[in-house]
C-alpha cells in the first residue's frame, strides 16, 4: 500500500503580492499551507511599487502598515501635467490635483511608493511568525480536483527548479497566485479576453537621477511632449520610476517583441524633458514588456482550484492597479474559506468569489480604457483640474473630463470597489424581507466600504478611527450605533436578550472553548463568527459601561465608543459617526461589516425582537445552521 499523501488546507502557487496576502489571512487563522515560488529569493528590484489609500487601509488594518513605513517609501500627494509649450520651446506644467481628495475622506490621502521586494518581505516575516514557509525554488507541475478524497479532493504535484525532485500532496484547496503566465489557468484552458485591442510595449526603469526638472521628487507626473510621453514616479532612497511607451499596436510597424535599450530609453527621456536636463547616478531595475488589457474568463471552474491576481487580470501600469487590485482579490477568498472551513457558512459563499471580483477587475479595465481615450483627446485645463480636485460636488456646468476624473480617484485609490447585490450585499431582492433593513436616510451602501469615523473609547479615553478598530481577524462586524442612551435603552436590552435566544446567530456560533476564553479576550470572546462595538451618542464621562449596557454587550468594554468628537466641517452635529452613516442620532441602528471591511446590512434598532430577527435574516441566507425563524420551522 502507497503511503498517505501529506495534506494541506490549501496549496499556494506564487509569493508575489496575491499570493502572499492570502497565504498571511490563513497561516494567522491557523490553516495548514504549502507555499511554493519558482523563484529563488524574493523580488530584489522592480515590479510592482504603489500602494494605494484603501490598500493602506487594509495592511493598517493587519498591522503591517507600520513594518511597510519602516523602508521609509515615498508618498506622493498630487500628480503633476506637463505638455507642451505652444511655443514649441519645451514642456511646461500645466496643473496639478491631490492624488487622494478631500471627498473621498481617507486617513491616507497619498500614494504610498515602493518596490514590491520590500512589501513581500513584510508579508514573509508575518508568515514566518505564524508557521509557514515558502518554499522556493519549486513549479507546480500537475493537479487535479479527482475527489478521491472527500475533505481533500485536489491532488497537487510539484518539483524544485534546479534538481527536478517532485513532491505530491492533497489539498481542499489550490490558489494561483503565478501571474500573467499562469500554469493553471493554462491547464485549466481557461482563456484571457482582451478587452482592448490596442497593446503596448513599455520600458520601466528604476535609477537615481540628478535633473533641474522641479517635480522629479516629490510628484507623480504625466508628461506629454513633442517627443513622445513619459510618466515619472518617484520612490523610496532617492529612486525614481520612468515609464515610457515604446511601441504601439496602432504604430505603422507594430512589434510585440520590440525592445528598447536603457541608452535609448534614456535618450527619449531627455527629449521629453526639454527645456530640463537628466542624468542618471545609477540604474538599479530596467524592463520592457508587453501590456494589453485582458481578463480571465473564470476565476474558479470548481471551487476548488481558484486563481487571483495578474493570472486573472492584467492592464495598463499607469493607473498602479495591479498590485492593489491582487490582494483585495486575496482578502475576498481568504475570509470566505475560512467562513467555509470554520463551518460558519455554506460553500456556496465561494461562488461570489469570481462574480465580486470579476465584476471589479471589467470595471477597472471599462474605465481605464475610457479614461485613456478622453485623456488622450484633449488634455484638461488647469480650471478643470482645480474643479476635479474641490470637495464640493460639481454642479450642472460640470463636464465629462471632471466627472470621470472624480471616478479615476474611485478607482485609483481604491475606495471605488462596489460589490453587487447578493447573499452577503443585502438589496431589496435578498431574501431576507423585513422592513427594518436599510432604514430611511442611512447614506451607507452594501457592498461599499464602510466611511470612516472617529470615536473615543470609553475604556481609556483614546480617541479611535472607529473602522479599525477590529483587525482583519476574518469575523464579521457588528456596529450597534446606540443612539441616545436614555432613549434606546429598552431597545439595546432587547437587542441582547434577543441575542442569548437559541436560534440566534449569537448562539448558533458560540465558541465551543468558551468557558476557557481568556479575560483578557477582546474582540470574540463569544464567537469567531463575529466581533460587537457598541457606539453612544453621548459624551464620554457620561458613559458607565457597566450600568448603561447588558451584561452580554459590557463584556466587549474595550469595543464601547462615545460618539463625541466634533467635526470642524459640521460644527453643528453632535454625534458625527451617527451621522455620517445616515443614522438616526437619537435611536440609532445597527451596521453588519462584512470581515473584508464591506457593508453587508444596516438594520433599525427597535424595541423588541425585530432587530435581532432581521439579522437572523439576513445571516441565515447563508450561514450553515438554520437560524431564528428557519432555525424553528426545520424542527417542526
Amino acid at each position: 500500500m502507497a503511503p498517505e499523501l501529506p495534506r494541506y488546507d490549501i496549496v499556494i502557487v506564487g509569493a508575489g503580492p496575491v499570493g502572499l496576502l492570502l497565504s498571511v489571512c490563513l497561516a494567522r487563522w491557523g490553516y495548514k499551507i504549502k507555499h511554493i515560488d519558482n523563484r529563488p529569493t524574493p523580488t530584489a528590484t522592480g515590479r510592482a511599487d504603489g500602494i494605494q489609500p484603501r490598500s493602506l487601509d487594509l495592511l493598517r488594518n493587519m498591522k503591517l502598515k507600520r513594518h511597510i513605513m519602516e523602508y521609509e517609501p515615498a508618498r506622493v500627494y498630487e500628480v503633476a501635467f506637463w505638455d507642451p509649450r505652444k511655443s514649441g520651446t519645451g514642456i511646461h506644467r500645466t496643473g496639478t490635483w491631490a492624488s487622494c481628495p478631500e471627498f473621498l475622506d481617507s486617513r491616507h490621502p497619498f500614494t504610498t511608493l515602493l518596490h514590491q521586494g520590500m512589501i513581500e518581505r513584510v508579508f514573509i516575516k508575518d508568515l514566518e511568525a505564524n508557521g509557514t514557509a515558502i518554499q522556493r525554488p519549486w513549479k507546480i507541475t500537475g493537479f487535479q480536483n479527482d475527489t478521491k478524497d472527500d475533505t481533500h479532493p485536489v491532488e497537487v504535484t510539484y518539483e524544485h527548479v534546479d534538481t527536478k525532485g517532485k513532491e505530491t500532496v492533497r489539498a481542499k484547496y489550490l490558489f494561483s497566485g503565478e501571474g500573467a503566465r499562469s500554469f493553471v489557468r493554462e491547464q485549466l484552458g481557461v482563456k484571457m479576453i482582451h478587452k482592448d485591442p490596442i497593446a503596448h510595449v513599455w520600458g520601466v526603469m528604476d535609477g537615481v537621477v540628478r535633473t533641474n526638472f522641479p517635480d522629479i521628487k516629490e510628484m507623480k507626473c504625466t508628461i506629454h511632449s513633442d517627443y513622445g510621453s513619459i510618466m515619472i514616479i518617484p520612490r523610496e532612497n532617492n529612486l525614481v520610476r520612468l515609464y515610457i511607451q515604446i511601441a504601439s499596436s496602432t504604430d505603422k510597424n507594430w512589434n510585440p517583441r520590440q525592445q528598447a535599450t536603457t541608452e535609448e530609453v534614456q535618450a527619449s527621456a531627455k527629449k521629453i524633458l526639454q527645456p530640463y536636463w537628466i542624468a542618471w547616478d545609477r540604474v538599479e531595475w530596467y524592463s520592457v514588456y508587453p501590456i494589453g488589457q485582458g481578463i480571465a474568463e473564470k476565476y474558479t471552474l470548481d471551487h476548488r482550484v481558484f486563481m487571483g491576481g495578474d493570472a486573472c487580470h492584467t492592464h495598463s501600469p499607469k493607473a498602479g492597479q495591479g498590485m492593489n487590485t491582487a490582494f483585495l482579490d486575496a482578502q475576498n477568498l481568504a475570509w470566505k474559506i475560512h467562513h467555509v472551513e470554520s463551518g460558519f457558512a455554506n460553500r456556496s459563499i465561494l461562488e461570489s468569489y469570481e462574480s465580486e471580483r470579476k465584476l471589479i477587475a471589467e470595471n477597472l479595465l471599462n474605465f481605464d480604457a475610457k479614461y485613456a481615450a478622453l485623456f488622450s483627446q484633449r488634455q484638461p485645463s488647469a480650471g478643470e483640474v482645480g474643479a476635479a480636485s474641490q470637495q464640493t460636488d460639481v454642479g450642472e456646468e460640470s463636464n465629462e473630463f471632471v466627472e470621470l476624473f472624480k471616478a479615476s480617484c474611485e478607482f485609483t485609490s481604491g475606495y471605488g470597489v462596489a460589490y453587487g447585490p447578493n447573499v452577503l450585499n443585502w438589496s431589496t431582492e435578498h431574501p431576507a424581507r423585513s422592513h427594518l433593513f436599510h432604514p430611511k436616510g442611512t447614506t451607507l451602501r452594501t457592498g461599499r466600504i464602510m466611511l470612516n469615523a472617529d470615536v473615543t473609547r470609553v475604556v481609556d479615553a483614546n480617541i479611535a478611527h472607529l473602522e479599525q478598530e477590529i483587525p482583519v481577524n476574518g469575523s464579521f462586524r457588528i456596529y450597534l450605533f446606540a443612539g441616545v442612551p436614555n432613549i434606546t435603552r429598552r431597545a439595546v436590552a432587547d437587542f441582547s436578550n434577543n441575542l442569548l435566544k437559541k436560534r440566534s446567530f449569537y448562539m448558533a456560533f458560540e465558541r465551543e472553548d468558551i468557558d476557557q476564553v481568556s479575560y483578557h479576550e477582546r474582540h470574540n470572546p463569544h464567537s469567531h463568527f463575529f466581533t460587537i462595538c457598541t457606539i453612544f451618542a453621548a459624551p464620554r464621562p457620561s458613559i458607565e459601561i457597566a450600568e448603561t449596557l447588558p451584561e452580554l454587550l459590557a463584556r466587549y468594554s474595550a469595543h464601547v465608543y462615545a460618539d463625541d468628537i466634533e467635526d470642524a466641517r459640521k460644527p453643528q452635529i453632535k454625534a458625527v459617526a451617527h451621522a455620517k452613516m445616515g443614522l438616526d442620532q437619537e435611536k440609532g441602528g445597527v451596521v453588519v461589516v462584512r470581515p473584508d471591511g464591506y457593508v453587508g446590512c444596516v438594520v433599525q434598532l427597535v424595541e423588541g425582537d425585530g432587530t435581532v430577527d432581521a439579522l437572523n435574516e439576513y445571516f441565515g441566507s447563508f450561514t450553515s445552521r438554520p437560524l431564528g425563524n428557519a432555525a424553528a420551522q426545520a424542527q417542526l
